[in-house]
């Protein structure tokens, strides 16, 4: 929210300067994002009024002005705005001023007529992006007043991001309360007198949605003039805000809104059909709004209505077809209390956000909707004419905010803030803040006002009674706690020894979003069910991720484009699967792509292959102590030639591995094979405890054997063989050599292995050696039909 400084001094003026009021409510909790000023900088423009128009001889776009502002003689100002006309109020730069951008103003002359000066518009005064014309004044706007003061430009704008918990700050006057509150000065709220009664015309109000919709007035304004210049207050305050001037009666209700925090809407009374009802949507009710949206409301959304059709989407906007326009003489001005539980969510899933919703939605005063319709009501018969009639009010007081006691001790006070208050100061702030305060036996039984919806139970006012002292003025002290050190489970692997062990692999951890794009989602894992965000940052953070590829790779090609060859990153974090509810999975995946080594001297550069990345897994899965299987397998992201299932030696599967598909390589934009690993959290993390061996005193025995075999045949597979021999004595199976080529027939290839054998109890036989190895070939050949090379 944002709000002009000049706005809040009127209404509480503290001695403090700009900064020191800034600082102060920033560290009473309501954060400054910003302070900027009003206008930007020049000097040397006054009001001035335009006596005399002629055309210029020479152009004809062009006008010859005389323009009084204030000296002894109008000037000859040539112009060639094309609103520029005789009577005509507007700010003139004199010659000598400074306009924004250090313009500076000179005599001049334009196809040979002088100009001795230069009549401006909000653009060139830096008050707007843009403007049609030269900016018009009011007509009682003094001329020769230095348009600065006129306008009150020495002003600074203040940006607060207010924390949802806020929402009683929500307008100017829930800031001044505060600032009132923090400088112990009292603040008056100001008076609003009930707007005069001129006829007794009135449109009937229902409400048949009580617990959304507990309180609804209304009021029909007739002979308004929709024409009329808003004042140049109230605009230029509406600018420091935010927001634009849209006629009279718009102007208003958002004026009303940004003074009190109260939304309004005005309807034009005329596009209205029998009375107004708050009810409930009807199934697909269409309704178009003021944004040129046309929204099907559900039956779970609440709207204004007349007898025929939905007006507005209640709390959020308001509908194009009953909107006030130019030729709108009577209107409607609805003004209402919606429950903040209801109202929650409810702009959000039409894909809305709107000054009322962020208001609603947080909770607005329950007791201020008679003081905004007066205020409002006052506000459009000043400005835009017309007389009002009697208020019609539709309550439902048993559906409106119970604000219970809440009850405050004297001894948590002390115990929670760290110091003792004296119970008139505690009183003091309880009382500045709004809050009916009664004194008991251990404290105070304190009745929150309608305004601080935030404030429930006693540490939220604890809080207040903190923020309010100042948290400055708290006393310091280091904090003693006595805890019994937990014992951590041996085994679980901690993800962070993952994690290091990754970086000394030269990978780099990187944090990508949750959301993704639903093509590149489908372009991995088309199988996979996903979740749809309903209101989505953008069509690419639309889907909620099942697979942490998605972020690496467009982590990747962003790298890639920006000439960095060589990229290995990983990332721990978690996928989404299901459709309606999130079955949430701890991944961790990593990608690589480039060379296997960074650039050097020493050896041969080569690109990252298979291998690689299954050493780097392997390597993962060491720290665990499991034994894995990487099985051949099919995956619709990677090269079906080149991708592979992670199991334990149980069964369980841990992840996948493999290179990138080459069609997805291309449309990704890679010149590169890109590799990439997943592997699942919940599998990784269980660890092997283990356990001590006795070292042997014998010595171990190396055999090693040719073996030919099918090309199909995997290592995998004959190492599996091997171990389900459960030859006790075999330590380790290596494979050194692979050879395809001449003496080896076609189709077939020959595995060079290692069986390392050792015992704990005695030296192997040479009989014992060659009776494992012949169980072992015997095995390979039922199995496998290996055959001994020669």
């Amino acid at each position: 929210m944002q709000f002009s400084e000049a706005w809040l001094r009127e209404l509480v003026n503290p001695a403090l300067d700009t900064q020191a009021l800034v600082e102060q409510i920033t560290m009473a909790g309501l954060e400054v994002d910003s302070v900027n000023p009003a206008a930007a900088d020049f000097s040397g423009v006054v009001v001035g009024q335009v006596v005399s128009v002629v055309a210029h001889p020479d152009a004809d776009k062009l006008r010859i002005c005389k323009v009084e502002v204030g000296e002894s003689e109008p000037l000859q100002i040539v112009c060639g705005a094309s609103n520029v006309g005789e009577g005509l109020k507007i700010p003139a730069a004199l010659i000598g001023a400074v306009l924004p951008g250090d313009f500076k103003v000179k005599k001049s002359k334009l196809r040979g007529e002088l100009s001795f000066g230069m009549l401006c518009s909000e653009k060139e005064l830096g008050l707007a992006a843009d403007a049609d014309g030269l900016m018009e004044l009011a007509e009682d706007a003094p001329v020769g007043t230095d348009i600065r003061d006129y306008l009150a430009l020495n002003d600074q704008i203040i940006e607060v991001d207010l924390t949802p918990n806020r929402a009683d700050c929500l307008s100017v006057e829930g800031v001044a309360r505060e600032v009132a509150l923090l400088n112990d000065m009292q603040f008056i709220v100001p008076a609003v007198e009930a707007v005069a009664v001129e006829h007794q015309e009135t449109l009937s109000v229902k409400v048949s949605a009580p617990e959304a919709c507990p309180r609804y007035l209304g009021r029909l304004i007739k002979g308004v003039n929709p024409t009329a210049e808003p004042p140049v207050w109230m605009q230029e305050r509406l600018r420091r805000s935010g927001l634009r001037s849209l006629g009279p009666v718009v102007d208003v209700t958002n004026y009303v809104l940004l003074e009190m925090g109260q939304p309004l809407h005005a309807f034009d009374a005329a596009k209205l059909s029998g009375g107004i009802e708050v009810r409930m949507a009807h199934a697909d009710e269409t309704l178009n709004l003021l944004n040129d949206q046309e929204i099907k409301a559900n039956t779970a959304t609440l709207v204004i209505a007349d007898a025929d059709k939905a007006l507005a989407l209640a709390g959020v906007m308001g509908g194009s077809e009953s909107a006030v326009s130019d030729s709108t003489k009577d209107i409607f001005l609805g003004c209402a209390f919606f429950n903040p539980s209801f109202m929650m969510g409810k702009a959000r899933y039409y894909g809305l956000h709107t000054d009322s919703s962020h208001r609603f939605e947080r909770g607005v005063d329950a007791e201020l909707q008679i003081r905004a319709i007066e205020r409002a009501t006052r506000l459009v018969i000043e400005i835009a004419g017309g007389s009002a009639g009697v208020i019609t009010a539709a309550v439902a007081e048993e559906y409106l905010p119970q604000r219970p006691a809440v009850t405050l001790r004297e001894q948590r006070i002390k115990r929670i803030l760290g110091v003792a208050l004296a119970a008139a100061e505690v009183e003091g702030i309880l009382q500045r803040l709004g809050m009916a305060v009664v004194k008991d036996a251990e404290g105070w039984q304190v009745t929150p006002p309608g305004f601080r919806f935030d404030i429930g139970i006693e540490a939220d006012l604890i809080e207040e009674l903190g923020r309010v002292f100042g948290y400055n003025n708290l006393p310091q002290s280091s904090l003693l706690m006595r805890s019994a050190l937990s014992q951590a489970p041996e085994a679980v692997l901690e993800i962070d020894q993952i994690k290091d062990l990754l970086v000394g692999r030269d990978y780099q951890e990187a944090i990508t979003y949750s959301f993704v794009d639903e093509e590149l989602q489908k372009m991995l894992v088309p199988d996979d069910t996903y979740i749809k965000l309903q209101n989505p940052i953008s069509s690419e953070l639309a889907v909620m991720r099942t697979t942490l590829w998605c972020g690496l790779l467009q982590a990747a090609a962003y790298n890639t484009k920006r000439q960095h060859t060589r990229v290995r990153l990983f990332e721990a974090g978690q996928r989404f699967l299901g459709t309606d509810v999130a079955q949430q999975e701890k991944m961790l995946a990593g990608i690589a792509q480039g060379t296997a080594i960074p650039e050097q001297w020493g050896e041969k550069a080569r690109k990252v292959d298979f291998y690689d990345v299954k050493a780097d897994v392997e390597a993962i899965c060491a720290l665990t102590g499991k034994e894995v299987q990487f099985i051949a397998a099919k995956h619709s992201a990677l090269h079906p030639g080149q991708s592979a299932e992670i199991k334990t030696k149980d069964g369980q599967s841990l992840g996948s591995v493999g290179m990138l598909h080459p069609t997805l390589e291309k449309q990704l934009g890679f010149d590169n094979n890109v590799f990439l690993f997943e592997l699942s959290q919940a599998v990784l993390l269980e660890k092997n405890v283990p356990a001590f061996n006795s070292l042997s005193k014998f010595p171990s025995v190396r055999r090693d054997l040719a073996l030919l075999l099918e090309e199909q045949v995997s290592f995998q597979q004959v190492k599996s063989c091997i171990d389900d021999c459960q030859e006790k004595l075999i330590q380790e199976v290596k494979v050194f050599d692979i050879y395809r080529g001449q003496g080896v027939e076609q189709g077939y290839k020959s595995i060079a292995l290692a069986l390392i054998m050792q015992d704990a109890t005695q030296t192997l036989t040479d009989s014992e050696i060659d009776a494992i190895v012949n169980r072992v070939l015997d095995a390979l050949s039922n199995k496998l039909s290996a055959k001994l090379r020669d």
